[in-house]
């Protein structure tokens, strides 16, 4: 499908805006004590238990080497462990510990908190008109795949 001027201009209009949002976002997870993608490799791990390190950096679309860093320094700090992976004994599998758990969740509530604070701030209308948006911004993701 052909790109229109009608297109171009949205994606124009909503990229600032997208981007901005999500910086916050950053910033309320390390206002948590973590990065954003620690939170999103933390809640790869989450949904995932048991995940190897090569899968784990072929999902999130990341050099092995620089997962096998992040995922030392999540270990260190305790919010991970490795276990043995279930078919293959030579492998490790990664779980997530209770420290990562009460990290992802303190992560989730800051950013919640910070995304609901402003919510409350607008008209009802708009945030009607976010609640419909969610869906097809949504969708834009689904195309990656």
């Amino acid at each position: 499908m052909p790109t229109t001027p009608e297109t171009l201009a949205l994606a124009d209009s909503l990229r600032a805006p997208l981007l901005r949002v999500a910086r916050r976002l950053r910033q309320e997870a390390q206002r948590a004590g973590s990065s954003a993608l620690d939170a999103l490799i933390l809640g790869h791990i989450r949904r995932n238990p048991g995940i190897g390190v090569s899968e784990l950096a072929d999902a999130e679309q990341m050099s092995r080497p620089s997962m096998s860093g992040h995922i030392k320094r999540l270990e260190a700090a305790g919010w991970i462990l490795r276990t043995g992976h279930a078919q293959d004994g030579r492998r490790s599998g990664l779980e997530i510990t209770p420290q990562g758990v009460a990290q992802i969740d303190a992560v989730r509530q800051r950013r919640n908190d910070w995304l609901a604070d402003r919510l409350t701030r607008l008209t009802p209308e708009a945030r009607a008109a976010l609640a419909a948006a969610n869906e097809p911004l949504l969708q834009l993701l689904s195309f990656d795949q």
